[in-house]
């Protein structure tokens, strides 16, 4: 399958990103891999999946040296989007976690950095918090990550809290909830949401129908699952890969021609919801 171009959505700034990036969520946690975890970064900026996500809590940091290691000397070009424990999110708490972030990263600035989720930090003090790093050049862009649409709703009113670009959230086939109202809603005001485990970690890979699905492309089960969502509106994917042939698998999932026959058998295998849900996470 030959490569099609990589899309872009926009961000509420006005920044155009791809649509397709790379997660590091359990990298960073073993020596041993730190070579071919890197390897897998690099090839996936060569292929043109130049928004890299990372946060602080994976691997206590771990993840986010092996991002640091894999974008030494390439820095510009890239997306580079991070994100706060809830623990560290108030004033100052922030401003230190994202120092720290800044070193294992070795860079002088994160593109998008995220509140991971929703904690005892007041929303107001968290959003006071990024607006600093915004205005210190620390970081370029702020968004959330988890928030269900009572959040959102409660974020929209806050000062500054219309700065929002992004609210990054578990979205694939097997979990749509966020379509009833969730991703409606960010939709109307321009904000992308950013599917952590698109492919479920791995597990849509054995389903028999996405499988039946894919033998008609000629493709795999996981490349269905990301062209899925790839071709939801304002809807930005991050897969993790370590493997080089996963991460030539993710991009060619890009263009791969799903048909109306094709969704309506994935609305069929997995149902879109008929009622809000609450929001899941991982």
């Amino acid at each position: 399958m030959s490569l099609s171009p990589l899309p872009t959505t926009t961000l509420p700034s006005g920044e155009a990103v791809p649509v397709l990036g790379q997660g590091t969520w359990m990298m960073g946690e073993s020596g041993r891999r730190l070579a071919e975890e890197v390897a897998a970064l690099r090839l996936g900026i060569d292929l043109g999946m130049t928004l890299i996500d990372t946060a602080e809590m994976y691997a206590d940091g771990g993840a986010e040296e092996v991002v640091g290691e894999a974008i030494a000397g390439r820095r510009d070009g890239l997306f580079l989007v991070s994100k706060v424990l809830p623990q560290n999110a108030g004033r100052r708490g922030a401003v230190a976690a994202c120092e720290r972030s800044l070193r294992r990263l070795g860079t002088d600035r994160i593109d998008l950095y995220l509140l991971h989720w929703r904690g005892g930090v007041p929303l107001a003090e968290t959003v006071e918090a990024f607006r600093t790093l915004v205005r210190d050049g620390k970081i370029r862009h702020w968004g959330v990550s988890n928030l269900d649409l009572a959040d959102m709703e409660e974020l929209s009113g806050v000062p500054g809290g219309d700065g929002v670009q992004t609210d990054q959230l578990l979205y694939n086939l097997t979990r749509r909830g966020i379509e009833y109202d969730l991703l409606p809603w960010c939709r109307q005001r321009g904000i992308p949401v950013m599917a952590y485990s698109p492919i479920e970690q791995g597990r849509l890979v054995g389903h028999a129908g996405l499988r039946r699905i894919a033998e008609r492309h000629g493709a795999t089960p996981a490349q269905v699952a990301l062209a899925w969502l790839l071709r939801r509106e304002g809807v930005i994917a991050i897969p993790k890969a370590t493997a080089a042939d996963h991460v030539r698998e993710n991009r060619a999932a890009v263009g791969l021609p799903l048909d109306g026959d094709d969704l309506t058998e994935l609305d069929r295998l997995f149902p879109p919801p008929g009622r809000p849900r609450p929001l899941e996470m991982l």
